[in-house]
């Protein structure tokens, strides 16, 4: 592995399919002369693969020179799938050798348009596009029909993307069309809804007694019904069902229990029908903020701070409010309220950095490591893959 200041920074955004459920993380390094061994130690020991399993790895390069043998060594075609620029096909080599890595089991997407004069292999039928290089582009209704998929689409930042997307063929998704702060609220929503959620989020941050929250609960069914689905899957051992609210708050213990409850509280039924992906987001976050907490040294109550910043950072989106008067409403702890208002402070500056892919210098501006943020990132995504397989 690379030497703790040095680690390789490793690009990270998780992929979705059409009913919003994580299917695969995307995967890009810079490119250079020296990406043959930074990959090899980013794979090296299986570390990512077990850390994200049961989800695969896209792994995007902009050729195929980079796939020396004993990368490949390190890349099991059954977990990692190889999205390449199609503009490399210009060199003759480089379509033998995706054409031999496709017959040794590899799913190769082509990522754009074939150059003008190259050919691609034509078992090569996977199709990928980079939405935000190419948005202008018109997107055929259907035109992917007549191909095998799953087809990819990345970049894609808003629901009418995702929208044209769906209609022109790709099956994943992967950008920021969750957090679009266009997306309008459920148009059955009366402000009723948002109230209880406000409330309960309230008595979470001041430490209510367990009967408030068992009596703000009640009158939400969507959390009531996540809430006893959690605490009896099998994310919790328990000998006999959970029905009641008190047993839930028994087997989970106060400390888990305001935890998963600040997560549930994105996982509420959506209009249409499919899950939140912002509960996947909020969980990644979290768990980040909080790992990145206990590599500096902080104790529990500082990582439980850490992780309610991290949950809370998409309430704006989920209530569809401004995080001052969300911050001000729920009477957050200074340091909470500031990094989620302004991103001020070691929270804050903890924050910005899982709200885009950093640089050397961000990170070292946050005082975070390459090797802590990679380690940040695997602790992250596992457990937030955890969060999708038992919410």
């Amino acid at each position: 592995m690379a030497e703790q200041g040095h680690f390789p920074l490793v690009a990270i955004d998780p992929v979705a399919n059409a009913q919003n459920e994580w299917v695969a993380l995307r995967l890009r390094l810079t490119p250079g002369t020296d990406l043959p061994q930074r990959l090899q130690a980013v794979f090296a020991g299986a570390e990512l693969l077990a850390a994200i399993a049961p989800l695969d790895c896209l792994l995007h390069l902009d050729g195929a020179e980079a796939l020396t043998a004993p990368v490949l060594a390190l890349l099991p075609a059954n977990r990692v799938g190889l999205v390449i620029e199609a503009r490399a096909l210009a060199s003759g080599s480089v379509a033998r050798q995706l054409a031999e890595l496709h017959a040794g089991g590899y799913r190769i997407w082509l990522d754009g348009d074939v150059p003008e004069g190259a050919k691609g292999p034509a078992v090569l039928r996977l199709a990928a596009r980079d939405c935000r290089a190419q948005r202008d582009a018109a997107l055929a209704p259907g035109r992917l029909v007549s191909l095998f998929g799953p087809h990819l689409a990345y970049g894609v930042d808003d629901a009418r993307c995702l929208s044209e997307c769906e209609n022109a063929g790709f099956d994943w998704f992967s950008g920021d069309y969750a957090i679009d702060p266009d997306a309008a609220p459920a148009p059955d929503d009366d402000g009723s809804s948002r109230r209880r959620l406000l409330t309960l989020l309230g008595l979470l941050a001041r430490d209510a007694e367990s009967r408030e929250l068992e009596d703000q609960i009640r009158q939400d069914p969507a959390l009531a019904y996540h809430l006893l689905k959690l605490v009896n899957s099998a994310a919790f051992t328990v000998s006999t069902e959970i029905t009641n609210f008190a047993q839930a708050i028994t087997v989970l213990g106060r400390r888990q229990l305001q935890r998963w409850l600040q997560l549930l509280l994105y996982a509420r039924q959506q209009p249409d029908g499919l899950p939140n992906l912002l509960l996947l987001l909020a969980a990644r976050r979290g768990a980040q903020l909080e790992d990145l907490s206990r590599q500096a040294g902080g104790d529990r109550a500082a990582q439980d701070l850490a992780f309610m910043t991290g949950v809370f950072s998409l309430l704006d989106r989920l209530l569809h409010m401004p995080m001052a008067a969300i911050a001000a409403d729920l009477h957050l702890p200074d340091e909470v309220a500031g990094a989620l208002v302004e991103r001020r402070g070691r929270l804050g500056a903890w924050l910005r950095l899982t709200e885009t892919h950093p640089g050397p210098a961000m990170l070292e501006e946050a005082r975070v490591s390459p090797a802590a943020w990679w380690t940040s990132q695997l602790h992250a995504y596992h457990w937030a893959v955890q969060v999708s397989r038992n919410v």
